[in-house]
């Protein structure tokens, strides 16, 4: 592949049904799942999937994501944070199906975070899943943090075996709690690098 084939972009608003699939994508299922459960009578999932994706603010926000293009189409994005170097102590009302997830960002002190990292399934095992991680480091390091971090399911082989290629590491598990989620996974695991 070219370098002149694939480039990055900042997502825009009209994104926003683009970045509701890919988000379910990366999520294993679990984003369609819990907004689901957030939409009212006369909404889908996916609908509350788009509202929140086109929204201005909050994580998942098209603000927040870069898109990777492929040969002129949209193929992929990235959404990651930072974790500060003192992560909060996780909270008591926080949702049981969470806690693990937040549990395993806690310890990645000042890594930044990769959210969102997916590619349609037509674009995959074209490089592009492996540029998006480059770009994020390159984040990471503009940021000034030591390191990165990602989570993922055990049950997901392909994205496990992309992220140790490009130098993570296991670091953790928590096992999942679904709470009605369908999924084939049993534990969350958090893998890091250093920058």
């Amino acid at each position: 592949m070219s370098a002149q084939r694939t480039a990055f972009r900042p997502a825009r608003r009209e994104d926003a049904a683009l970045l509701a699939e890919l988000v379910n994508h990366a999520g294993d299922g679990l984003p369609l799942y819990l907004w689901g459960k957030m939409a009212g009578p006369a909404e889908t999932a996916w609908d509350v999937g788009r509202t929140r994706a086109a929204r201005e603010d909050g994580s998942f926000s098209y603000r927040n994501a870069t898109m990777i293009v492929d040969d002129g189409e949209t193929a992929g994005c990235l959404i990651g944070y930072e974790i500060p170097d003192r992560p909060e102590p996780t909270s008591p009302d926080m949702p049981a199906m969470f806690v693990p997830l937040q549990e395993l960002e806690s310890l990645a002190p000042a890594t930044w975070y990769v959210n969102v990292l997916a590619v349609l399934p037509q674009h995959r095992s074209n490089g592009l899943g492996t540029k998006l991680l480059a770009r994020a480091d390159e984040t990471g390091r503009r940021l000034g943090k030591r390191g990165m971090s990602v989570i993922v399911s055990d049950a997901n082989g392909g994205a496990q075996r992309l992220y140790e290629r490009c130098g993570y590491r296991e670091a953790a598990r928590r096992g999942m709690i679904k709470n009605g989620w369908s999924n084939p996974g049993r534990e969350w695991v958090l893998l890091s690098k250093q920058l």
